[in-house]
């Protein structure tokens, strides 16, 4: 559900999906192209949420932002199934894993990986194109290759098709 909060109503991009059963309210900017699956909470009640143009927040995500601060979300983002973002930025193509926390003032550089379970601690920064694993997250020596990225440049766009598809698709 879409709802207002105190006279606050979220932006929804063009071509952008939110499934039925996500709840998006408050001060929220999702830009267009965007995929918001079923039972994604996206919480702009006492903080502000930007999330940028074709990035999918897959089921069950939760993004929140503390009091009077932003939670920011790029481009063509990937917040993976049951994933939580919590008062941090995220930027431009990165890909954030399936159950992982990513908490107060981090910041994920672009096409960096937060993989699958990965907890990102308060104020912790992950460098661009790198891989953060574990609990604590640890920056990996490795980076993302271009074929990694060739890959996801596929799947994310996927989820822009989805955007597209599923308000005539569902019956």
């Amino acid at each position: 559900m879409i709802n207002t909060f105190e006279g606050k109503t979220p932006e929804i991009g063009e071509n952008s999906y939110i499934h039925h059963s996500a709840d998006v309210f408050g001060d929220i900017k999702i830009g267009s192209g965007c995929w918001i699956g079923p039972g994604a909470r996206i919480r702009g009640d006492y903080g502000r949420i930007v999330i940028g143009d074709n990035t999918a927040v897959e089921e069950n995500v939760v993004i929140h932002a503390r009091p009077d601060e932003q939670t920011t979300i790029g481009d063509w983002v990937t917040l993976g199934h049951g994933c939580i973002v919590h008062n941090a930025t995220i930027h431009d193509w990165a890909v954030i894993g399936m159950g992982a926390i990513v908490s107060d003032w981090s910041d994920v550089g672009e096409w960096a990986v937060i993989g699958e379970g990965t907890v990102v601690r308060q104020r912790q920064e992950i460098p661009s194109g790198r891989i953060a694993v574990g609990v604590p997250a640890k920056v990996l020596e490795k980076t993302v290759s271009d074929d990694y990225k060739a890959e996801w440049q596929q799947w994310k766009a996927v989820y822009v098709d989805l955007a597209r598809r599923y308000p005539a698709g569902l019956t």
